[in-house]
Parts: C-alpha cells; sequence; structure tokens
C-alpha cells in the first residue's frame, strides 16, 4: 500500500471479549486499516469504545452498520456465535468483504451457504483463526517443515482450564444448537491447526461430556483424528482440568517437541496491550523442549503474530492476495466437529 492510499474503513460488528480485545486492537494498529463504526447498544460498552478508539463511532444495530455500504471496506463480525452466519450474509449482501470470528458459523450447512455466496459475489470472506499465529504453533510448524523431528507419527495438543463455576455469558449457557460450548468454542482452534498441519482426517472419535452442575453446554471434550497421511492427533478442551497438560506435544521418530504454557498474546491483549516491539515473544524459559530422553534443549521459540492476520486482510483486498486463512479450512474443521459430536453420541469411530 502507498502513503497515498486512503486506509480501508472497517465497521466491526460486537464489542464483547472477542471485539473489544481482540480485533479493535489489531484493526487500529494495522496500516491500512481504520476502525470506523462498531455495533454495540450496551452503553457501558459504548463508553468503553469511546474510551478506547475515539476515532470510531458506535452504532446500535447490524442494520444501522450496513445502511450506507459506500461508508465501509470491511466488516469484521466480533458477535455471539450463533450471530455469525446472519450478519456475514447481511455485510456480503451488502456487497462487502468479510472477516468473520471463529466458527465460521454455527453449523457446516450455513458456513458452506457463506462461502458460496462470497464466491458469487466475488468478496473476500476469511476466518479469524488467530491460533495459526501462536507462539507454540509457529514454531511447531518450522520445526515439521524442517524435518527436526523426523515422521511426526502423534500430534497433541490441548487448551484445558480450571473454571469449576459455570460463568454466565453465551459461551457457557447458550443452547448447543447456537455454538455454545468447548466443543465448538476451543475446539475451532484445536481442529482448524491439526488439520493446518496434518491435512484431512480419515477418521474421528469424540468424547463430549458436561460435568459441572447447572451447565447447559459441554465443558469437557476429547477428540481423537486419524489423518489420511496416518498422523494421529489426540485434541483435548476442557473447563473443568484442575492440571491441565501440556499445551501441545508433537512425537517423530528422530524427536518430540513439547510446550508447556500458553501463547502470551491473548493475556497482553486482555490487558490492554497493544502490538509493538517485542509483542508475542515468550519469556527464554517459557521456550519448548526439543529431543529426546538422552538429550533435550530449549528450541527458541518464534513470536506470536496475530497482527499478521489482519496485515494478510490489507494485502488480499489491496493486492488480491489470496485470504489469510481459507474459509473452506473453517468449513471441514465444522465438518470434524459436527462428526465428533455425532461420535460422542453415538459411542463409535466415524
Amino acid at each position: 500500500m502507498s502513503a497515498a492510499e486512503t486506509p480501508l474503513r472497517v465497521g466491526l460488528i460486537g464489542y464483547g471479549l472477542a471485539g473489544r480485545a481482540f480485533h479493535a486492537p489489531l484493526i487500529a494498529t494495522t496500516p491500512g486499516l481504520t476502525l470506523r463504526n462498531v455495533v454495540t447498544a450496551n452503553p457501558e460498552r459504548r463508553e468503553q469504545l469511546r474510551r478506547d478508539h475515539p476515532e470510531a463511532q458506535a452504532v446500535a444495530s447490524v442494520d444501522e452498520l450496513l445502511a450506507d455500504p459506500s461508508a465501509l471496506d470491511l466488516v469484521v463480525v466480533a458477535s455471539p456465535n450463533d450471530t455469525h452466519s446472519p450478519s456475514a450474509r447481511a455485510a456480503l449482501e451488502a456487497g462487502l468483504p468479510v472477516v468473520v470470528d471463529k466458527p465460521l458459523a454455527p453449523t457446516a450447512a450455513e458456513a458452506r451457504a457463506l462461502i458460496e455466496l462470497a464466491e458469487a459475489r466475488g468478496l473476500m470472506l476469511t476466518v479469524f483463526q488467530n491460533r495459526r499465529w501462536d507462539s507454540d504453533f509457529r514454531t511447531a510448524k518450522h520445526l515439521i517443515a524442517d524435518g527436526k523431528l523426523g515422521s511426526v507419527h502423534r500430534y497433541e495438543s490441548r487448551f484445558e482450564r480450571w473454571r469449576p463455576q459455570v460463568a454466565t455469558g453465551w459461551r457457557e449457557s447458550a443452547d448447543p444448537a447456537k455454538a455454545g460450548g468447548v466443543l465448538n468454542d476451543l475446539g475451532s482452534h484445536l481442529v482448524d491447526q491439526a488439520l493446518h498441519l496434518f491435512g484431512p482426517a480419515a477418521h474421528v472419535y469424540a468424547e463430549v461430556d458436561t460435568r459441572r452442575a447447572g451447565a447447559a453446554v459441554d465443558d469437557d471434550a476429547f477428540i481423537a483424528l486419524t489423518h489420511e497421511n496416518g498422523v494421529h492427533s489426540h485434541l483435548w478442551m476442557s473447563a473443568v482440568c484442575a492440571q491441565p497438560g501440556p499445551r501441545l506435544r508433537i512425537l517423530g521418530d528422530q524427536s518430540a517437541y513439547t510446550v508447556q504454557g500458553l501463547d502470551p498474546q491473548e493475556a497482553a491483549l486482555r490487558a490492554g496491550e497493544r502490538p509493538g516491539p517485542g509483542w508475542g515473544e515468550p519469556a527464554e524459559d517459557e521456550w519448548g523442549l526439543l529431543g529426546t530422553t538422552e538429550e533435550a534443549h530449549r528450541y527458541p521459540s518464534l513470536p506470536g503474530d496475530y497482527p499478521a492476520f489482519y496485515a494478510g486482510v490489507v494485502s488480499a483486498l489491496r493486492d488480491g492476495a489470496p485470504a489469510p486463512v481459507d474459509p473452506r479450512d473453517s468449513l471441514g474443521a465444522l465438518e470434524v466437529l459436527e462428526l465428533a459430536r455425532r461420535s460422542a453420541a453415538e459411542g463409535k469411530t466415524l
């Protein structure tokens, strides 16, 4: 983008956790983007928006946001999961490219319909699978590509939390049909990462449970994938894990790689920090361990890079580059998640 080009004007739908802590600060710090409007009717969130992003104007509804499509160049959907599909559809029908927070839609059928609509209109549609830009995942991808693990046979990945009390909010109180619960919330990341590394799954086995009293949705799940290339992915997601296991572990025939803690970017964004020098760099004592029982050492982690997602959006819209995440990848992950729910209900591998 040349210095003379006007920044792309962004309309953000939703100013809850996803909109406030992730999308708004990343949009605001990405060269070539400017946050113009934010959909939120909540008075407290409007006041928070005024403090955080005084350049942006709050609007009360998606209809108001899209009343004049020529005033925007991009719409970002960061509202509750069950609103992703109708909001994205409205923006696409208004002729605007769209970023959707994961999952793309509550069901694979709805996701497929959105993809077909975007393709028919010639519009970019992409999904905020930000965990592809986690430090641990970027480093793991690099190690696999460089052959430092040899032939990989098992990939283990976890997002485990200790939240014994049911919280308020749609993620834990929504009907599962509205894409609440850990399978949709955390599984969307875990399955996407596994498929991105090792390709399509041939078989899916899952265990999905609701363990806390008063919980309305699943809060503890496990998925086992057998990829078409023979790699096995074991994925855990939980709100009831008093002692979390390794964030990820990759086993190859020459070496293994294990990471214990979480990428630092989410905590930084939740604390109000914005990308800048040193962004996304784990401390040295948080680097993963590479090696075998005979010899292992800390391997320098690549920095986490959530800003790369929106830089990719600018490149796609300005230069015609591929979208940072192909929405068909997210469709594939949703198909796996639907099979996982069926597998758990039927007690068999599908």
